[in-house]
């Protein structure tokens, strides 16, 4: 009788997307039944289920979330709505649309306004010709801003207008809480995020093979396409080649966002899933803390 009810509630909320469940087996101890998304019931993925004896990790971030890949269950959530700074956690979204919109192989010309964008960089020239690949290489791995600036001009003619696709891309992922003005994380007015959204964002993200394999790396060497300008690339992200066996995914730090990291991580069953801290005090310390807790607190 109960898988049927549920059956029948599964249908009626494909049906009608504005549907509610309203618990109805209150007296046989059934009352938080249609607290789980009903498609996750009937996924061949199971969600993961909490051991009572783990009680929650003791970190301080003032926003985070860590999420199943799988089936997108929470595991964990502080704040995970809030409206914060995010720094260069900006560049996923760069990244995500120079994926679907432009060609590894295409060749973009570094302009005046690329190269002297400042912060963190991989130290652009004026006029350099370099390949989409190699600049994502730098936007992700080394959280260049020079690159992330290069991408956002080649893909749109301006960073103007291609914030304006950031933000329109962001409303048709339903990011309800999210806001760009810059395609780096520099400049931060009214440049916004939330842990949920940045855990839905990074997981789309990520689902790219490029992405894969380009987050895992700690350094690489990248050439311009004539091959007379040599950038060397290290990784801002010092979770990789640790004891947990993190996937990437990317770093982001100023004064107004604090310390953030976004983190896909794997355990010892081939289970991932994506982490977000925003404004911590330690991000790779709390990181490494709230991953280890998942892994241990919950049955797959």
């Amino acid at each position: 009788m109960i898988i049927s009810s549920i059956l029948s509630l599964y249908v009626a909320s494909i049906i009608n997307p504005d549907f509610e469940a309203v618990p109805s087996y209150t007296d046989t101890g059934f009352a938080n039944i249609f607290d789980i998304d009903l498609r996750n019931i009937l996924s061949t993925n199971s969600v993961p289920v909490k051991k009572n004896t783990y009680i929650s990790p003791i970190i301080s971030p003032k926003s985070a979330i860590a999420v199943d890949n799988d089936t997108g269950a929470v595991l964990y959530e502080k704040n995970p709505d809030e409206k914060l700074p995010i720094a260069s956690i900006t560049k996923l979204m760069t990244i995500l649309i120079i994926l679907d919109e432009n060609e590894l192989s295409d060749t973009v010309t570094v302009s005046s306004n690329a190269s002297s964008t400042g912060g963190s960089t991989m130290f652009l020239r004026i006029g350099e010709k370099i390949a989409v690949e190699n600049l994502i290489y730098g936007a992700l791995i080394g959280s260049s801003n020079d690159a992330a600036t290069a991408l956002a001009e080649y893909n749109a003619g301006s960073t103007a207008t291609f914030v304006e696709k950031m933000n329109k891309k962001a409303k048709n992922m339903h990011l309800t809480n999210t806001h760009f003005s810059t395609p780096n994380g520099l400049g931060e007015t009214n440049n916004y995020s939330s842990a949920r959204d940045l855990s839905i964002l990074a997981q789309q993200v990520y689902k790219n093979k490029f992405i894969k394999h380009a987050a895992e790396l700690k350094e690489i060497e990248v050439l311009s396409t004539d091959a007379s300008v040599t950038h060397k690339i290290k990784t801002t992200n010092d979770l990789l080649g640790g004891y947990l066996n993190i996937k990437g995914l990317k770093t982001g730090t100023t004064d107004a966002a604090g310390q953030c990291l976004v983190t896909i991580a794997e355990n010892d069953k081939g289970h991932e899933i994506t982490t977000v801290l925003l404004h911590s005090p330690d991000r790779f310390t709390e990181a490494k803390v709230l991953i280890d807790w998942v892994f241990r607190a919950f049955n797959w």
